[in-house]
């Protein structure tokens, strides 16, 4: 902490506290004038209860409407609904006094609203309960807004893919994780009904609440009568100060995370001998329209272990929220076996969504998250638990889990509902690089298992790699590649996807004589590949294995060193010849960046395929 800048800022924060505590303080030397011989305490207890019975009800009906309409404002971009919001807002702008004049204009005798209810909601407790209402509502209305607007719209998305339909997902995870912040906003809705004068006077002079008795005592009996009219309203303030003290004790005593090993640790023997023909296959047709962004893939792989990989922007996400049913269009197709999943809703697809984060519910402990998904199988979630080694953390809230703990929950709650398709949306992303890969070895290891389809969006061409069978490379909303992952890391389609991949010693040349490539100008390679297999000057993509390549004295290729780069401990030469690169591994110390070396290319390490034509 940086204390000398903090310290301005202590002092401004210790000048407020002292204004906040010196109306307090300087009320305590005039108890004593206080005189309490001539209240009427049957009055008095009359006008707290009428206060407190008006603020109770007219908190419920906030509470009622004032949550939905939180939670529209929120999630609505309609300018409508903007509109609206603006509008309810505008008692917290208006003077008392003015609110209750407009509440006349609408609930006086001679309002038409007046007439219909034969003036019972003017000097009545409905009309204080009214008044209040108006005053006080948009404390909670803008407190739910703000609960709502900060709720992860990802964990809506999760408990969709896991079976609950909008009514369940509101009640059962919107809300309760927005109701610390809307208790909050319940709480200043009350305390502001409680002590609301202006629009009650207006509109309801009799019967007394507090305030307006106070005000009352005041104007005939001068102050020494009104003092003891104030401890009911101190008393609720030191009230709910302490329930507030209470509430940031239970905060700060949340149990801290445990560092605990993040890899799966299964406490059963692995079922890799599982039939993997027990999963279905996975064909999709996906496109989507989203301002200048168009998406326009189609796949339809073999094998149930699937990755798609491209850079920031190409789409990945977007199309993992098409396959999960996150994004409605009606112009999509994905097919899982002999199932149509674009004609279901999210709820109804029977499938397993992680994403980045994991999406596990904040209010629910480990027990409670395998539970939720519908159709839940309470003994696969028993075996899940055991086997990922969770079975001691089933009453733990997520942030008392570490990462690791957290994406195995996320896979066992996923699991317990046997879903058929698994979506992970870059899970690794945000982890350091040795907790990411023991996580990615964790996860293929659970693959081997089950025989559900996993499709893992990524843009690191290793986990790629690691995690699939199968790879989808986009780039701007469409195919770049498709097919094996040998295939596709052995011979990209074009430099485009190579760069993609990370792939080395990769490039684009021409053939020339039988048998030979030309790389660049003045730079020819020998190759395996047979006479006729290429046409004299066809363009071509070569690869040259890293084992072909071999620094010696008397090799037939000068070239210089570029750079030295330490891949995973292990060093690597980029040598330039002829404006080509070529990457070497080589613990050869005696080169430096600039150094002059030759090179040797064995013919069969050269592979050479024809270049895909952009479409």
């Amino acid at each position: 902490m940086n204390r000398p800048a903090a310290r301005p800022l202590l002092w401004l924060a210790a000048l407020l506290a002292v204004y906040l505590c010196a109306p307090f303080a300087a009320s305590v030397p005039q108890l004593g004038a206080a005189d309490w011989t001539g209240v009427d305490w049957r009055a008095t207890w009359s006008a707290v209860g009428i206060s407190a019975g008006s603020a109770s009800v007219a908190s419920l009906v906030i509470l009622l409407g004032g949550v939905p309409l939180g939670y529209l404002l929120a999630r609505s971009r309609s300018r409508k609904v903007a509109l609206l919001g603006f509008v309810v807002q505008l008692p917290l702008a208006l003077p008392p006094l003015t609110s209750g004049v407009l509440l006349l204009f609408l609930l006086g005798p001679y309002s038409w609203v007046g007439r219909l209810s034969g003036g019972a909601l003017t000097d009545s407790f409905a009309g204080i309960v009214l008044a209040e209402t108006f005053v006080a509502a948009p404390f909670l209305i803008i407190a739910a807004k703000s609960a709502f607007a900060a709720v992860d719209p990802v964990l809506d998305d999760v408990a969709a893919t896991l079976g609950h339909h909008a009514s369940s997902r509101f009640f059962r995870v919107m809300l309760p994780v927005a109701w610390p912040a809307i208790r909050a906003g319940l709480a200043l809705a009350w305390l502001r009904a409680f002590g609301e004068f202006g629009a009650t006077v207006m509109v309801a002079y009799h019967p007394y609440s507090l305030p307006v008795y106070t005000y009352v005592v005041f104007g005939g009996q001068g102050l020494p009568a009104m003092m003891p009219l104030l401890l009911p309203t101190l008393a609720i303030a030191i009230l709910c100060a302490v329930l507030s003290i209470l509430s940031l004790r239970q905060r700060n005593g949340a149990e801290p995370v445990e560092a605990a090993d993040d890899a799966l640790e299964p406490r059963t023997a692995l079922a890799t001998g599982r039939d993997a023909s027990a999963g279905r296959s996975l064909a999709f047709h996906l496109h989507r329209q989203l301002g200048a962004f168009d998406l326009d893939i189609a796949w339809a792989p073999t094998t149930r272990r699937l990755a798609i990989i491209g850079p920031s922007g190409s789409g990945k996400s977007l199309a993992l929220r098409l396959i999960a049913g996150l994004e409605s269009n009606a112009s999509s197709s994905v097919r899982l076996g002999d199932t149509q999943l674009d004609t279901l809703p999210p709820e109804r697809r029977q499938i397993g969504y992680m994403p980045q984060d994991y999406g596990l519910f904040p209010h629910m402990t480990v027990a409670q998250q395998l539970a939720f998904p519908v159709d839940a199988d309470p003994a696969g979630a028993r075996y899940w638990l055991d086997h990922l080694g969770l079975a001691h953390l089933v009453g733990r809230l997520p942030h008392q889990l570490s990462f690791g703990q957290r994406q195995r929950v996320a896979l066992a709650r996923a699991l317990t509902r046997h879903s058929e398709l698994l979506l992970f949306d870059e899970p690794f992303a945000a982890l350091d690089t040795p907790r990411r890969r023991r996580l990615q070895q964790s996860l293929r290891t659970l693959q081997r298992e089950i025989a559900a389809v996993t499709i893992i969006v990524t843009h690191d061409p290793d986990e790629a790699a690691l995690l699939a069978d199968e790879v989808l490379v986009v780039e701007q909303g469409r195919v770049l590649q498709a097919g094996a992952i040998d295939a596709v890391f052995e011979r990209p389609a074009s430099m485009r996807v190579a760069a993609l991949l990370g792939l080395h010693n990769v490039g684009e040349g021409v053939i020339g004589a039988p048998g030979r490539l030309a790389l660049a100008a003045g730079l020819v390679f020998e190759t395996g590949v047979r006479e006729g297999a290429f046409a004299a000057g066809q363009r071509v993509m070569w690869r040259v294995s890293s084992h072909a390549l071999t620094l010696m004295a008397d090799g037939a290729h000068a070239g210089v060193v570029d750079a030295i780069e330490l891949r995973r401990g292990e060093r690597y030469i980029r040598v330039n010849i002829a404006g080509v690169n070529f990457d070497i591994a080589s613990e050869d110390a005696s080169l430096r960046e600039g150094s002059p070396c030759r090179i040797s290319v064995r013919a069969e390490g050269v592979d050479v395929w024809p270049v895909r034509e952009p479409a």
